[in-house]
């Protein structure tokens, strides 16, 4: 993440990403209908939706990298912040909730969960024959390998386990396949295991990456959340002291939360809780916002009639006492919004009853 990718690469790159996803596409498509058409429809929905959700995520984040990418216009901040694209964390939801993945995880897992509903659905992936789908599963083999040596210590046994299981079991069947044996009913399961196996292993790798990050993020986010407080503050006083009637609403103070816990179930209550302070503080923002605003463009369209009317109305006393007033209600403080916006009214129509 961070680091320069040669455009060439990019090119390349993106051209396959491209191609992958529009082939992907039309693969959960297929696989909706079967769906859809199959006596256990209703329990393989969650997997297709799943499977839908997370192509959705690559197809979003590709295009946002196309927009940056601009046709090879690039130069070397682009080019990093491309790399921060493919590298960053994008939301490609999970069961009862979002995950964040990578471009090149969220890919690995699509063709996980894809291959996952072609096993259940009993599908021929795109009528390849036996030595084909051998070769697909003997390299999802090895990025479960790769995988596994991710995982932490606790658990890496019972994951080098099922990883030695599955080689196994795809070793016999690469045998058995080279003596003319028939194996078509037993690499259909052999499919659904591996494919659960990547997907668990994906899952758990980026669950774990998720929560380490959640402390920082947590801290990141409060301190943000901090000085948007003290500023809102600030403006919301300058609201209640300029204008009237001025918004009432309640600026949370983020402080009162406490410090960052480090549990993960605190940590999930902690963040659900920042969200909730940073909604509030954005309409309060809004609120007090806009009433200083009104204020502001009241102030100009007064303007802008006096100016106009200095062309079509000129010496009318009535527009000049209309103009008279609202100024003295613009320069007392705090600005009645009602009596000025009434004034603005009145003058713009007795300026155009004046055509």
């Amino acid at each position: 993440m961070g680091s320069s990718v040669p455009a060439t690469e990019l090119l390349s790159y993106l051209g396959a990403l491209g191609e992958w996803r529009d082939r992907r596409k039309a693969e959960l498509d297929e696989l909706d209908q079967a769906a859809l058409h199959s006596p256990d429809g209703d329990a393989l929905s969650a997997d297709v939706v799943l499977s839908m959700t997370v192509w959705k995520a690559v197809s979003d984040r590709y295009e946002l990298i196309l927009v940056t990418w601009d046709s090879g216009r690039v130069g070397q901040q682009e080019i990093e912040r491309i790399s921060s694209l493919i590298w960053g964390g994008l939301d490609a939801g999970a069961a009862g909730g979002s995950l964040a993945v990578s471009l090149p995880e969220a890919c690995k897992l699509s063709d996980a969960l894809a291959s996952s509903l072609r096993a259940k659905l009993a599908l021929d992936p795109a009528d390849a024959d036996l030595a084909a789908r051998l070769r697909d599963l003997r390299a999802q083999v090895e990025r479960i390998s790769d995988l596994v040596k991710q995982e932490p210590a606790n658990v890496r046994n019972d994951a080098l386990a099922k990883h030695h299981d599955l080689d196994r079991r795809l070793t016999d069947l690469a045998d058995r396949n080279k003596r003319g044996a028939d194996i078509g009913g037993m690499i259909g399961p052999l499919e659904l295991d591996t494919a659960k196996t990547e997907r668990d292993l994906i899952v758990g790798a980026a669950t774990r990456k998720e929560r380490a990050a959640d402390v920082a993020r947590a801290r990141t986010l409060r301190g943000e959340l901090e000085a948007q407080g003290t500023a809102v503050r600030a403006l919301a006083d300058k609201a209640v002291a300029t204008v009237t009637p001025a918004p009432r609403l309640a600026v949370p103070d983020v402080t009162a939360l406490g410090p960052v816990p480090n549990t993960p179930a605190e940590l999930a209550q902690y963040l659900t809780r920042l969200d909730a302070v940073r909604r509030a503080l954005g309409q309060a923002q809004a609120a007090y916002g806009g009433a200083l605003g009104r204020r502001d463009e009241l102030g100009q369209l007064l303007d802008a009639y006096q100016v106009k009317a200095a062309s079509v109305a000129a010496g009318n006393e009535d527009l000049a006492e209309l103009y008279r007033r609202g100024r003295v209600v613009l320069d007392t403080e705090p600005v009645d919004l009602t009596r000025l916006g009434a004034l603005v009214a009145a003058y713009q129509a007795y300026l155009e009853g004046t055509r």
